[in-house]
Formats: C-alpha cells, structure tokens, sequence
C-alpha cells in the first residue's frame, strides 16, 4: 500500500502552530504526524487520501494572523516507509526507571524497565510527551493485582509496561485501529507478554460495566470526552482513569467533565504544553 505524504510548510514554524494544525485535520485518516522544521509532515494511505476533505479542515486556519502556511502532497512507495518512519523516531527514557526504544537504538540506559517495540504509524506527533506522561503516572502507581485496560493502545507500550508492573492478566488493549492492534500484538509477543495481553480492534463498545481497577486512556481529547462516561461505569469503586494526549488549554473542559461522571481530579502533570490527568472513582 502507498501513502500519501503531506507536507505543510509552517511560517513561522513552532510545535505550536503544528499542534494547531493537527487539531484542525486530527478527524482525517491520517496515521501519523512528522515536526521536521519548517514543516510538518502528515501521512495517509494513498486511498484515503481527498484534497477537498484536507483543504476544507484546513480553511478556517487561513485567516490566522499569527502564522501562515503552504501545502504539498507526494506518492511516498511501500517500500520506502519503514526507511521513512524509523528515520524519524527516537526513544523515549522514563528517569532511571524505563526505557522504550525500537531495535536499531544503541547506547541507551539499561532501566528497571527495557520494552523494545517495532515502530509502525500508530504513532503521532506528541507520542514523546504524552507516553512519556503516561509511563510516568504507571511508575507511581500500585498496579500489582489490578484490572487494567489500555484505550487507545496503540503499539501497545503501556499494556506491556502495565504486565511488567504486575498488573492482573490479560491486560486488555483496544484500538480502532487494525494497524495499531496488530503492532501491539506483535510487541507483545517481542516482549515475552503476548499471553498477558488481550488485543482488541473497536471502540468503547467493547468495555464493560464495573470491570477494571485502571484505564489508560491515551487518546485524542475529543474521544475522551465523548467515552468519559464508558470508563467511569467501567471502573470498579475506587477505581483509576488515567487520560493524556490533549493539551494544556483543555484540562479545565475535562475536569468539569468528570466531575459530571463522578470522577475526582487527583494528580496532574505536563510536558511541552502536553497534558495528563489522573482521576479517582468514589
């Protein structure tokens, strides 16, 4: 399969107005996310790809006074991106505590935690930030004995991350998307916890009521909102929702929004106007 790579050119560049940018076409099918100054990069199969779908997210953008912006698109050959993709991402390191890196990444710590994963596009711009958020809030957490499900999984680095920390199995991951649950399956299995984790490819349907101690809801802002009440009746009483991957600005919207589900802010942290909550069920 081809992919389309669109390449928007970002004046005067920051991760800022790229972060505008992908919050304006984050509903497109694009798979992942690129900051290559001046440009961001933005990639989606060939046959998903509509210039009028792209031009019609982007409209409301061009009447910004604080920056301006040009479009390009190229035919990016199968066979050329995984050389694309893996030029592109680097580890990420939790402290002295955890590491996630991919094969090729040499000369890195030996942590409490060493998850090696084979980076497909099931990754975005943010991932550093918000994964890292996320890693960080697992690390402080008592996850020995307790359900755990991870929404939005992903290529799967917190299930894994959350086996290793003794949670109760299966771990169970969810992801919309096939590409994003077949990584997680493999990763699983590179990780010695493919019997430990049971993927899932669909939505918030597939959650039960009252069944998990934790959720890991690394997810866009706008899914959070829309399942905030899936997960609060899916947790246990005393139970723990976890959510990044929205930004500083929207932390007031999803506080008063769980307040609504019965979930009392507890923690908070931020990295590069990146955010994380963490949320207690009375």
């Amino acid at each position: 399969m081809n992919y389309i790579e669109v390449k928007i050119e970002v004046t005067p560049f920051s991760e800022e107005f790229s972060d505008i940018i992908i919050s304006a076409i984050e509903e497109l099918p694009f798979e992942s996310f690129v900051n290559d100054s001046p440009f961001l990069k933005a990639y989606i199969p060939q046959n998903n790809f509509d210039t009028r779908d792209l031009e019609d997210a982007l409209s409301w953008l061009r009447g910004l006074e604080s920056f301006s912006f040009k479009v390009s698109s190229k035919v990016i050959e199968y066979k050329n991106w995984n050389e694309v993709w893996m030029s592109n991402f680097s580890p990420i390191v939790v402290g002295d505590r955890c590491t996630v890196k991919a094969h090729f990444h040499k000369d890195l710590p030996n942590t409490e935690f060493n998850i090696i994963i084979e980076p497909k596009m099931a990754f975005g711009t943010g991932h550093h930030q918000t994964t890292h958020l996320m890693i960080e809030s697992i690390l402080e957490s008592n996850l020995k004995g307790k359900s755990v499900l991870d929404m939005g999984c992903g290529t799967g680095i917190l299930s894994i991350l959350a086996v290793m920390c003794g949670a109760n199995t299966p771990v169970r991951a969810i992801d919309i998307d096939p590409i994003a649950t077949d990584a997680a399956r493999e990763n699983s299995e590179k990780n010695g916890v493919g019997n430990k984790i049971e993927v899932l490819t669909g939505n918030s349907a597939l959650i039960k009521a009252r069944e998990y101690n934790i959720i890991l809801a690394n997810i866009s802002r706008n899914i959070i909102l829309s399942d905030l009440e899936v997960y609060s009746t899916a947790l246990k009483s005393n139970g723990t929702l976890i959510i990044s991957d929205f930004y500083t600005q929207d932390v007031p919207i999803l506080v008063e929004a769980g307040k609504k589900q019965g979930l009392v802010l507890i923690s908070e942290a931020a990295r590069d106007n990146w955010s994380r909550l963490k949320f207690l069920k009375k």
